[in-house]
């Protein structure tokens, strides 16, 4: 099981890793902290200062249209904000 997903790479993330040597990632639902660390760290080979998380549920929605009533489900997930040692950084774009 992998506990790193994907790195969000988004106007705001990016801007956080700019300035502020912030990176975010999507990871499993079961992963703590620690082992987010552990993976980043293996990963990308980086010292991690502090890791933050944030569950994000399942939004429903629910339309009237003409062929009556339809409903959505977006899934949920678990994002992390992974805090970078000083000097170290993460370059998503060397394998393109």
């Amino acid at each position: 099981m992998s506990i790193l997903i994907k790195p969000i790479i988004t106007e705001k993330a990016t801007n956080d890793s700019e300035l502020y040597n912030r990176y975010t990632f999507v990871v499993d639902k079961k992963a703590n902290k620690i082992e987010i660390k552990d993976a980043v760290e293996a990963t990308y080979g980086v010292s991690i200062s502090s890791v933050k998380t944030l569950n994000y549920p399942i939004q429903r929605n629910t339309k009237f249209t003409k062929k009556g009533l339809v409903t959505g489900v977006k899934s949920g997930y678990k994002k992390a904000i992974v805090q970078l040692a000083e000097g170290e950084s993460i370059d998503f774009y060397n394998n393109l």
